[in-house]
């Protein structure tokens, strides 16, 4: 293996050595299989090319203090493909083989683990499309799915620091009885523009309200939303917004530490009470936000008190991260040590 610098790694797409596949015929998953290749045959008639049937998912493995390897809470995201699966009617992928696979793959590629001092991580994306091969608007009846890995740095380039973003009304991300709730390729697709317009605007990302009212926070580019006042954290709840995993680890820390939890609508307007609040997600764990503006009603929500992540948003950040890191105590039962 070349050189890497681990210390400046992007969040970004590396080769390693293998992945690994399983393919779903007659109604039944078969043997896994290793790979070193990078490509996979598709029928140009393929399902999942002209109407979209894919899922996808992302998780981290971590190299720790003690030296050993941890992946956190896998039997989570085996349960949100399932969710995804089912609602668009994809082959289901049992957890006990989804959580063979991904432990198998992060085994076979451990030399990318990056050293524990980098603060990088291996990324772990299984994807599951249907394959089979036609014409017409229907579900597959056969399907890949795949796991491949990727050492990763950190999401922004600032790593745990603040980021202004920009509501966005010309854009919706997901409709309330959608897909918004699924990890499927289309709610990304349908938020590039926006994301790419704020960008150019010089903002960290897009901020979505709900697109039946305008009114209710849904959420922050592709990534779960939260504010902190009173004591209290509170997360925004729709039909629309994917169940984030480090959401609900954030909420539980929160309950740890003596804080209470709300999943709750909450209105624009009420984002001018919130002492600290953050983009949460798989990628960037916690990104502290630092400013949110509306420009169509010319309004700036100052959030973070001199620009730097607040006291509660740091203690979450740093006990999910001690978590997955094996340095604190892991509760809750999230974290599987490879042997």
């Amino acid at each position: 293996m070349e050189n890497i610098d681990w210390s400046n790694l992007k969040f970004g797409y590396m080769k390693t050595d293998y992945n690994v596949r399983c393919y779903y015929h007659n109604g039944e998953w078969g043997e896994i299989e290793v790979s070193s290749e990078e490509n996979i045959s598709l029928h140009m008639a393929a399902i999942c090319l002209h109407y979209g049937q894919e899922a996808f998912e992302g998780l981290k493995a971590f190299r720790c203090p003690d030296g050993k390897i941890r992946i956190f809470r896998m039997e989570e995201n085996a349960a949100r493909m399932q969710s995804t699966s089912r609602g668009i009617e994809m082959a289901e992928m049992p957890t006990d083989k989804f959580c063979e696979m991904v432990k198998k793959v992060v085994r076979l590629n451990e030399r990318f683990i990056p050293p524990y001092e980098s603060g990088a991580a291996l990324y772990i994306r299984p994807l599951l499309i249907g394959i089979t091969p036609d014409v017409g608007v229907k579900p597959a009846q056969d399907f890949l799915f795949i796991i491949f890995t990727t050492p990763v740095g950190p999401y922004f380039k600032g790593g745990f620091a603040t980021n202004n973003y920009v509501i966005m009304r010309d854009y919706d991300r997901a409709a309330p009885l959608g897909t918004g709730c699924y990890k499927v390729g289309g709610n990304y697709a349908a938020s590039l523009k926006a994301n790419i317009t704020a960008h150019k605007a010089g903002y960290a990302g897009e901020f979505y309200l709900d697109a039946k009212e305008k009114k209710y926070i849904d959420e922050c580019g592709a990534a779960n939303f939260f504010g902190i006042k009173n004591n209290t954290y509170i997360t925004p709840k729709s039909s629309s917004i994917l169940p984030s995993i480090t959401n609900k680890s954030l909420q539980q820390i929160a309950l740890d530490l003596g804080l209470k939890v709300e999943a709750r609508q909450i209105p624009e307007e009420e984002l001018a009470t919130f002492e600290e609040a953050g983009a949460c997600g798989t990628a960037a764990v916690i990104s502290p936000i630092n400013r949110i503006d509306d420009l169509e009603k010319g309004l700036q929500y100052q959030i973070a008190k001199n620009g730097e992540p607040g006291p509660i948003s740091t203690k979450l950040y740093t006990t999910l991260r001690n978590i997955q890191y094996g340095i604190e105590e892991d509760r809750h039962g999230w974290v599987t040590i490879l042997d």
